[in-house]
């Protein structure tokens, strides 16, 4: 293993469809395709990440990109935005222009949980292992995708910053939800009177907001300038609502049934999972590996931190890969 090179590499984007949402995928390597199971390139094992929320795939351009290099170009690593978390490209709706209505609720929590696994199910041949590195809320979708799609051959599943349980009772949870579950709507207006400000000025409001940050990766500010989309920001309030509403229980038989394939890695000052659920969840569990962060990294990892992190996991993975 090497760390992460600071040459470009490989890297496809594309917007599908997926449960009939529009979804925002990017790709690093050069396996584009997954699908073919008669194929004899395809790569043994996949990487595939699920964002927390906002879950704009390009928030982590630079965390994939990073983290391919980091495993020497060997495997595909992938990230799948949520359905909906994207300002779809000029001719390409929300929401796919048919009949066929493949998921009730794809934007709703339950829905973006099958929105992942319909994903692997159409574009990763099933022969294929799983690596999956989740993010905050998205280690709730993976465990749920852990317990419904059991067939998966999941390798390893590396969940960072862990938002799986009593999500509104966090200190950051007690703040947002009165706004989340009562007040979202009062948000749109302002988003949709801002939508037509020039890309240019979106960008230096984005810089604004992030100018407390001592170093912020320019892929982000380029991503945010997506938050100014009316549709964007009302899927992720709502899916957001939903999260304080329905993760409320840590899901232990799902996380002792599966306990050697995951690895936790908490926060010290993280206000959406704080510390008090990692020394809880670690006395539940003492075998499992649960980690606490040591380097001060901040929930939103991904502003300022994709490149040590993604170092972190390669680390973390070598034996597991040396393995294969």
């Amino acid at each position: 293993m090497r760390s992460a090179s600071e040459e470009p590499v490989p890297l496809h984007e594309e917007f599908i469809y997926c449960c009939g949402a529009a979804t925002h995928v990017l790709k690093c390597g050069p396996w584009k395709d997954l699908s073919k199971d008669e194929s004899k390139n395809l790569p043994r094992l996949l990487f595939m990440i699920i964002p927390g929320n906002p879950g704009l795939a390009g928030y982590y351009r630079t965390f994939i990109q990073a983290l391919y290099c980091g495993l020497n170009q060997q495997y595909p690593v992938w990230v799948v935005s949520h359905a909906g978390h994207c300002k779809p490209p000029s001719g390409m709706e929300m929401i796919e222009d048919t009949d066929i209505k493949e998921l009730e609720d794809v934007f709703g929590l339950n829905g973006q949980v099958e929105h992942k696994l319909n994903f692997l199910k159409k574009n990763v041949s099933k022969d294929i292992k799983l690596v999956l590195i989740a993010h905050s809320i998205g280690c709730y979708i993976t465990l749920e995708m852990m317990k419904r799609a059991s067939e998966l051959q999941v390798l390893r599943s590396v969940l960072l910053f862990p938002t799986i349980e009593r999500i509104a009772q966090s200190p950051q949870g007690k703040l947002m939800t009165p706004l989340l579950c009562k007040l979202r709507y009062v948000l749109y207006m302002p988003v949709y009177l801002l939508s037509f400000l020039p890309e240019g000025v979106k960008a230096s409001l984005v810089r604004f907001a992030l100018r407390g940050m001592k170093t912020c990766d320019e892929s982000s500010i380029t991503t945010s300038v997506n938050l100014f989309s009316v549709d964007c920001v009302a899927n992720i309030l709502y899916m957001a609502s939903q999260e304080m509403m329905k993760v409320v229980e840590r899901d232990s038989t799902t996380i002792k049934q599966n306990l050697k394939k995951l690895i936790f890695y908490y926060g010290t000052g993280d206000s959406w999972c704080p510390q008090h659920y990692y020394d809880e969840i670690k006395m539940d569990f003492p075998d499992g590996d649960i980690r606490l962060c040591e380097k001060g990294l901040r929930h939103a990892f991904v502003l300022d931190a994709s490149k040590e992190m993604a170092a972190m996991i390669t680390d973390w993975l070598q034996d597991d890969l040396t393995k294969l």
